[in-house]
Order: structure tokens, then C-alpha cells, then sequence
């Protein structure tokens, strides 16, 4: 590059912005980081061929009113960092590796998070696949971001009494004003842990959709979210089926998915995992069979736990790293 160029770039922001973005998509836009990324997150095993590595993107973000691309994956990454520490915390008692935490933003620690008991071996092993594909999901934003990828940030998975899950739970009337919720205690509380998360990972991604300009990072998206449509449909499955020995737990989803509901907006899309006594409602769908989307700010409405337009708050004391950051004033 001249200097010439250098010195456009400085005094104009925008067509900086707009040139990091033509970059990016040039550096990481190949048919082959659809490909091997499909095949990461669908993990279908049955490809003998070696997984082709993403190219790397190198631009540095700059200020802009306007959403670019790897602002979309960003926030993704962002919530699959939460799910990924929840998950490997529940099923290893440790999270992520030091090597997948740094980026752009501030580096955050992770509170909270231990081993689940498992008693039920078809839960440990759901917990156990899940995990994997969502430390593979973080591994592959990251290639893809390269040098722009964010941070982790600050991240609130704790089961205590001040923790997160805890104020989600008293929110929502699974326990009351004073009482606490440990998604790690059990299999069950394990599950409805899991329930908060992968509805709203389905519900962000079937909305970032089409804000995405280039087809094949809407390709790879596309394959990330039937993965989390995969995992929300099991973890729901499964919720119902010990729901019918112990209803309690399809009372409890259905609190949790009212919370939900009540925090993003006035609508209500939201639903829990039975319609009434007798009837499973595994996939939450309109009439016409449609899953619904949520925008970037409903869902930081609920990872936030807050119905007010704020820049962090519950599952993330600090915010999100990235240009987009703010929860929609919902109420």
C-alpha cells in the first residue's frame, strides 16, 4: 500500500471500514472455509479428506455506524464463548485453553463453573457431544475472525447465590426471592441450565441471518445453526421426557421460557416444552412451522437479564466484546 492510500484510509473512516471489509472477505471468503467449517460444526465423520484450515482475516476494525460481517461473527462469538465454558466446565470441571480467550477487547475471566454428578449416562453423553461442538464453534470463529476475532470477555456462569444463573432462576420463579440455582448440582438442573442458553443461540443466529452480505459466511452461519437447533431440540427433548415422571421440570422450562419472553420485547414468541398436560411442544414454531428470530439487542436483553438498553449485566457483568454490545430497551 502507498503512502498516498495510507493517508486516505487515515482521513477517511468510512472508506477504511469499507476496505476491511472487502478484505476480509477476500482473505476468509473461500469456498473451502464453508467447507471445512461446515464439516467442523456438523461433524458428520463420514469425510475421509483432511479439513481444509480457514484463511485467516487481517483487518483491525474502526469506528462505523454500519454493521459489517465479521461484526456479526463477532457477536456470535461472543455467546459461543458462554456456551462453550458452560459446557466444558459441566462435562470437565475445567474451561477453555488459555490460547482461545485473547483478541481484540478486554480479556475477561470466567466465574462460576464446576463438574456435573452425572447420574444419567444418556445426559453425560448429550453433555459431552454438546461441549465438543461448542469449544469446535469458538475454535472456528476464531480462525475465520483471525487477527480481529475478539476476546472472551468477562463471562458469569456461577451457581451460587449471587451468581447468574441464580438471579436468572429467582427471575424466571424456578426458586424464589432467596433461593438458588445450580445448573451444575444435577442432570435436571444441568438440562434446564442448558434450556436458558440454547434457545436464544438458535433465536440470534435465525436473526443475524440476513444482515449477512456474503454468501459463504451466511453458508457457514447457516451450518452453526442447525448444530444449536440440534443441541436446543435434545436439550428440549430430553427435558420433556423426565418431565413426565418429574413435572417439575416442564413447569420449570416454561418459567424459564416466559423470563425469556418478558425481557425481549412485548411479543410473545417464546415457549416452553409442552403446550398443555399431555402434549410435547418440542420445537418452538409459529403456524407456519417457522422457527422465530431475535435481534442482537433481544438477545443481549436476556444474556444481560435486563430489560433496559445497558452495556453488560447478568452472564456478562462486563458486556460483549465487539461493535455490538447494547441490549434493547425492551420495556
Amino acid at each position: 500500500m502507498s503512502d498516498q492510500e495510507t493517508l486516505l484510509r487515515v482521513l477517511d473512516a468510512s472508506e477504511r471500514r469499507r476496505e476491511e471489509r472487502r478484505n476480509f472477505l477476500r482473505s476468509a471468503g473461500s469456498a473451502t472455509i464453508a467447507a471445512g467449517g461446515l464439516a467442523l460444526l456438523a461433524g458428520c465423520g463420514s469425510n475421509d479428506a483432511a479439513t481444509p484450515t480457514p484463511t485467516p482475516a487481517t483487518p483491525t476494525p474502526t469506528p462505523s455506524t454500519a454493521v459489517q460481517d465479521f461484526d456479526i461473527l463477532n457477536f456470535a462469538l461472543n455467546l459461543e464463548y458462554l456456551e462453550a465454558q458452560f459446557y466444558s466446565f459441566a462435562v470437565y470441571g475445567t474451561g477453555l485453553p488459555a490460547s482461545q480467550l485473547t483478541g481484540q477487547g478486554t480479556q475477561g475471566t470466567v466465574t462460576g463453573g464446576k463438574q456435573v454428578p452425572f447420574t444419567d449416562p444418556i445426559v453425560a453423553q448429550y453433555a459431552r457431544e454438546i461441549a465438543a461442538d461448542e469449544i469446535a464453534h469458538v475454535a472456528f470463529l476464531r480462525s475465520v475472525l483471525g487477527s480481529v476475532a475478539v476476546a472472551q470477555p468477562a463471562i458469569n456462569i456461577d451457581g451460587s447465590a449471587t451468581g447468574a444463573f441464580t438471579a436468572a432462576a429467582r427471575a424466571a420463579g424456578v426458586v424464589g426471592a432467596t433461593g438458588t440455582f445450580d445448573p451444575y448440582a444435577s442432570d435436571e438442573n444441568f438440562l434446564l441450565g442448558a434450556f436458558i442458553f440454547e434457545d436464544v443461540g438458535v433465536t440470534a443466529y435465525k436473526g443475524a441471518a440476513p444482515l449477512i452480505t456474503n454468501k459463504t459466511y451466511l453458508e457457514a452461519a447457516a451450518g452453526i445453526l442447525a448444530a444449536e437447533a440440534y443441541h436446543a431440540g435434545l436439550v428440549r427433548t430430553t427435558l420433556y421426557r423426565k418431565g413426565m415422571t418429574t413435572p417439575s421440570l416442564v413447569t420449570a422450562a416454561g418459567q424459564i421460557s416466559d423470563a425469556r419472553d418478558s425481557l425481549d420485547g412485548p411479543t410473545d414468541d417464546d415457549q416452553g416444552i409442552s403446550g398443555d398436560a399431555t402434549t410435547s411442544n418440542i420445537v418452538p414454531t409459529d403456524a407456519n412451522g417457522i422457527a422465530f428470530s431475535r435481534s442482537a439487542g433481544q438477545v443481549l436483553n436476556i444474556v444481560y437479564l435486563s430489560k433496559a438498553a445497558l452495556v453488560g449485566g447478568g452472564f456478562f457483568p462486563s458486556g460483549v466484546n465487539g461493535f455490538i454490545k447494547t441490549s434493547a430497551a425492551s420495556g
